[in-house]
């Protein structure tokens, strides 16, 4: 691990020129004056025998707490933000200060086992992303989210054309060339880990899922019920940006099939509608949107682009 006693990084200093062989933990905290301290010495605790070199950086989200103060305690590195800006900005201020090619990322809540961190990094070479999925023997996620989380994961896999065990996992290991790739993608609230997912899914990067367990959280969660439909517009979004004949053409066909069903009731009425009419012209333009759109995202897959 980096010298605690070192300088700390600046939140506001540009990318690293250091991306050396070894991983880098980054962990984004607000508020989370409670859980921080025993969730940091689990991590170490966790890492004290990996001899693969690695560092644990801290970032304090504009925290109005002591989180960062008990985070200096365990010794990391702690980088400040000073206002609170989301779980994606702050990722993304810890992966820019990261030293290292291997980025893992996870909460300072307590929620997820730092003794799976090895074995997910330890697989970062044959894969690109190693996610810690929580479907686990113990699985403490509250079962007020758990339909709308069943419901976002299965719309999340059919649009990407595969099974997603686990969509929005804060526990995970991937390259650092992977987050930069898709990083003007990544939003700052809590929809990066799903940016990132369905980015690497969609474009064919080699993904595994490793099972984990899921612990109760110390604190109070920082995710609300509204943030559902901001995860279902992004799912949507991100698809439509890599995969845009998933949405335009179920789209288009709904709108053709529900054109074609008023037309054939007209006929039977003797007179045409124009409801039927529009309802077959907006299939019809959906569906040339889609393919325009298909068109648009190939391009921008050719490699280098």
């Amino acid at each position: 691990m980096t010298d605690p006693t070192g300088p700390e990084p600046s939140a506001l200093e540009g990318q690293s020129d250091h991306e050396l062989p070894g991983f880098s933990v980054v962990v984004p905290a607000y508020n989370e004056e409670d859980g921080i301290g025993p969730a940091l010495r689990q991590l170490k605790d966790a890492l004290r025998a990996v001899t693969t070199p690695h560092e644990i950086l801290v970032v304090d989200d504009g925290s109005s707490d002591q989180t960062a103060e008990r985070a200096r305690a365990e010794g990391v590195h702690v980088i400040p933000v000073p206002v609170n800006r989301g779980y994606g900005a702050a990722l993304k201020t810890g992966i820019r200060r990261a030293r290292y090619d291997v980025l893992v990322i996870t909460d300072a809540d307590g929620t997820y086992p730092p003794e799976s961190i090895p074995k997910l990094v330890e697989q970062i070479g044959v894969y690109d992303m190693v996610v810690g999925a929580r479907v686990g023997a113990q699985v403490a996620i509250p079962l007020v989210r758990r339909p709308a989380k069943w419901l976002l994961t299965k719309l999340a896999s059919y649009l990407a054309g595969q099974k997603i065990p686990d969509l929005n996992s804060g526990l995970r290991a991937m390259k650092r060339d992977l987050v930069q790739r898709y990083e003007h993608l990544l939003p700052s609230g809590f929809s990066f880990t799903t940016t990132i997912t369905l980015a690497a899914l969609c474009r064919e990067h080699l993904v595994k899922y490793e099972t984990i367990d899921y612990h109760v959280r110390t604190g109070d969660s920082k995710i609300r019920p509204r943030h559902a439909f901001d995860f279902l517009l992004l799912i949507v979004r991100t698809i439509i940006y890599f995969n845009p004949l998933k949405v335009f053409l179920p789209a288009g066909a709904v709108l053709f099939a529900a054109g074609l069903a008023k037309l054939g009731y007209d006929l039977t009425l003797q007179n045409v509608s124009e409801s039927a009419i529009f309802s077959l012209l907006s299939g019809g333009l959906v569906w040339a949107v889609g393919l325009l759109s298909d068109q648009i995202s190939r391009v921008g897959m050719r490699p280098g682009s």
